[in-house]
């Protein structure tokens, strides 16, 4: 008696999980540029973490330094949900790439999938470790670790759209 009723719990849960990810998808799918510029966070910038930071690689200050400049929790939580938002933007530059423009290689959107999820754990870790210890060292340095990779994914994503929909760079290197 106890297992049809434990079979049926577990194959309604799947229904309603996958019926939720399809209204996502399709919800994601037909997103606008504009809609996707919306979500990014407007009341914190990452601007502050490099002095080229949507045109080059790679952060030039101390761990110490950027847990300033990310404004602590604040800055770090901006990082986590933007991630989200630049793996979306790159999935519809590659759904509405310019005609004639070569398409987008499949290596670099998983490079920026890679990213997405790694600021992602980075974030966590260092959120986790903060509402237990403050900003001890080791909160700094996973702060550190998300803020490169967000630099890194920014800028990978500059040029995927200076390359392939140069048309809307403007307003993203703007919201950025």
């Amino acid at each position: 008696m106890l297992l049809p009723l434990l079979q049926i719990a577990i194959v309604s849960a799947l229904v309603v999980y996958f019926g939720k990810w399809r209204r996502n998808m399709r919800r994601r799918n037909i997103q606008s540029w504009d809609s996707l510029l919306c979500q990014l966070r407007s009341d914190w910038s990452a601007r502050e973490l490099s002095e080229q930071f949507l045109w080059k690689e790679g952060l030039t200050a101390t761990t110490n330094d950027i847990w300033q400049r990310l404004d602590g929790p604040r800055g770090l939580w901006a990082m986590y949900q933007n991630a989200r938002v630049l793996l979306e933007m790159a999935d519809y530059a590659n759904r509405n790439t310019m005609p004639g423009a070569p398409a987008i290689d499949p290596m670099i959107l998983e490079t920026l999938r890679s990213d997405a999820m790694q600021i992602r754990l980075c974030v966590l870790m260092a959120l986790g470790q903060y509402a237990l210890s403050q900003a001890t060292e080791g909160v700094k340095v996973n702060a550190f670790r998300a803020a490169d990779i967000y630099s890194g994914m920014a800028a990978r994503m500059t040029v995927l759209l200076q390359d392939h929909a140069a048309v809307i760079l403007p307003d993203f290197v703007a919201a950025m």
